[in-house]
């Protein structure tokens, strides 16, 4: 069975940075590509970046890309979004999720984490 656990959320202010982890156990082809996600209150969960446990293939939604990294640790079954420069509109709930194969519809994700709250004070 896959579980992820999502760690690192918090209360900051604009302009500051955090990192955010997810422990994945279980990995098998199903959970060949891991995502960021996230949903603010009222709205839809939207993608925010995904990486192979390969390193490669990363891809972002342009309203992070220059201000996220998402990366992995292969040794330690880890994956991080790494966030800096955010803005109060970066706040939302982040989820980690794994899929097979290169998608950005949330749909296509077979295992989800429970969350981590991010908030950012203007």
């Amino acid at each position: 069975q896959v579980q992820l656990v999502e760690s690192g959320g918090g209360l900051v202010q604009a302009g500051s940075s955090l990192r955010l982890s997810c422990a994945a156990s279980g990995r098998s082809w199903r959970t060949t590509v891991m995502a960021w996600f996230r949903q603010a209150p009222g709205k839809e969960r939207t993608f925010v970046a995904r990486i192979t446990w390969s390193d490669t293939y990363t891809y972002y939604t342009d309203l992070v890309k220059d201000r996220f990294a998402i990366s992995v640790d292969n040794p330690k079954n880890t994956v991080y979004l790494q966030m800096n420069s955010l803005k109060p509109e970066d706040t939302a709930v982040y989820y980690c999720a794994a899929a097979s194969s290169l998608t950005t519809n949330p749909h296509e994700y077979n295992y989800w984490g429970q969350g981590t709250q991010v908030t950012v004070s203007s």
